[in-house]
């Protein structure tokens, strides 16, 4: 490598004053990689997960250094202590945080202080460029510095921490870690002041949560408890003539783990989230083991045969079991309400359930046919499976009618709470020359 040449006087100050950092183009990123192959003690580098790549540039467009910035490592126990999150939270927040690769000082000239210049340059604009990128910024830059090779300087004149030495492990394949005995020296720089405490707070803040809603949920359940919810699906009568791999509950229990996780339920969605369990808990669902002697995880049109063929009126009775178990029993002042629903991904069809206010506990439910509505469902489904008495039973107004306030009292031994609006005038104005309005908690404002 030919030896740095010394400027005139003035000059380093000048090339210090007016260097430039801007993004890499397409067009740049095979001459990076060939500096990087022919410069960079690592070689060049393949980044993975989102990333960004910078050039330095002296005024008269001369390339002073170049930096990537790529997805960071999963796990860091000095890292994820200073931070201060939880495991849960590192999996869902990692795309907060991002690692600095690669960074090359060009050969050809010798400017001191310019790599903290140019780092400092960088990092100024990283989180903006970021955002405009993925729509999200990045809270905190992390790096690895190998002692064997350099001291950090460059990092710590920028204002970064250093946390100690990494284990000496490192990753060669998807999730395959092996031991180089080659610890490297941890830098930090957080690039916010209150970047730890975003990042471990119980809620992100509304720019940083986009993050999270881009992670699939993982099921934390532990396998001894995923073998008490698959008990309770037991029971259910299953339709079909052979089991191969998928038992009935183990189906049924993926379903209920997906509502308890706040998983999408989609059939696709299903089978991603039944995808990431581990091969304890797909046991303990009670899924037989392939001949390759692993336990295989349920594909989308396995979900759909489930949803057309499962009895509902069993799957309702497992579900309240569960509930009994899990919350108690259910609380018998509460106001009872009955609502309709029409999923966002469906034939057109909705469901009545009733639920307890304000806790919230599943009563029943059943499905609203398209070629009918819902008085018909809630008179002759729902309200005569429920126990009312002494219980108040709410519903819109679409169900004030004659036969539905008389199910509600004669056959649950309820009483009823029904809304009047425009849609019945006589009603309506009969009800309000016999009954005064309420008083307002809160008088409309004037304006």
């Amino acid at each position: 490598m030919p030896k740095p040449k010394r400027l005139p006087d003035g000059s380093e100050q000048t090339i210090l004053q007016n260097v430039r950092v801007e993004l890499a183009t397409r067009e740049d990123w095979a001459r990076i990689k060939r500096e990087l192959k022919q410069h960079h003690y690592l070689g060049a580098v393949q980044p993975v997960g989102e990333r960004m790549q910078y050039l330095a540039k002296a005024q008269d467009g001369q390339w002073l250094a170049i930096l990537v910035f790529s997805a960071p490592a999963k796990h860091l126990k000095a890292r994820d202590e200073y931070i201060g999150w939880t495991d849960e939270q590192r999996r869902r927040r990692l795309s907060l945080v991002t690692n600095n690769s690669r960074f090359l000082l060009l050969p050809g000239l010798a400017v001191p202080n310019l790599g903290s210049r140019v780092l400092g340059l960088v990092l100024k604009r990283l989180s903006a460029d970021w955002q405009q990128r993925y729509g999200h910024p990045v809270e905190l830059v992390e790096t690895f510095v190998d002692p064997a090779q350099f001291s950090g300087t460059v990092y710590t004149a920028s204002g970064w921490r250093e946390l100690g030495q990494t284990d000496g492990w490192g990753r060669c394949r998807r999730d395959y870690y092996v031991k180089h005995d080659q610890p490297k020296r941890l830098f930090v720089r957080p690039l916010h002041p209150k970047a730890c405490r975003h990042l471990q707070a119980e809620h992100l803040q509304p720019a940083l949560a986009v993050v999270e809603a881009k992670v699939p949920p993982r099921c934390r359940t532990k396998a001894k408890e995923i073998r008490v919810l698959v008990d309770y699906f037991k029971a259910l009568p299953d339709y079909r003539q052979r089991v191969e791999c998928y038992p009935l509950f183990s189906l049924a229990a993926i379903v209920l783990l997906a509502v308890l996780c706040e998983a999408p339920r989609g059939q696709a969605d299903l089978a991603k989230f039944a995808g990431g369990f581990n091969q304890g808990q797909r046991r303990a669902l009670g899924i037989r083991c392939g001949r390759n002697g692993k336990y295989p995880a349920p594909s989308q049109a396995t979900f759909s045969r489930f949803f057309a063929g499962i009895p509902p009126a069993k799957l309702q009775e497992s579900l309240l079991a569960i509930q009994a178990r899990l919350r108690g029993p259910i609380p018998k002042e509460e106001l009872v309400v009955l609502d309709g629903k029409e999923p966002k991904h469906g034939s057109g069809a909705s469901v009545l359930s009733a639920v307890t206010v304000p806790s919230l506990h599943y009563l029943g439910s059943a499905m609203v046919d398209v070629k009918t509505n819902e008085i018909p469902v809630a008179q002759k489904e729902v309200m005569p499976t429920l126990d009312l008495r002494g219980c108040f039973v709410s519903l819109d107004a679409l169900h004030t009618q004659d036969e539905t306030a008389r199910t509600a009292v004669l056959e649950g031994g309820g009483d009823y709470l029904l809304t009047v609006k425009n849609n019945q005038p006589t009603l309506r104005a009969n009800v309000e020359k016999k009954v005064a309005a309420p008083r307002a908690d809160f008088p409309p404002r004037e304006r």
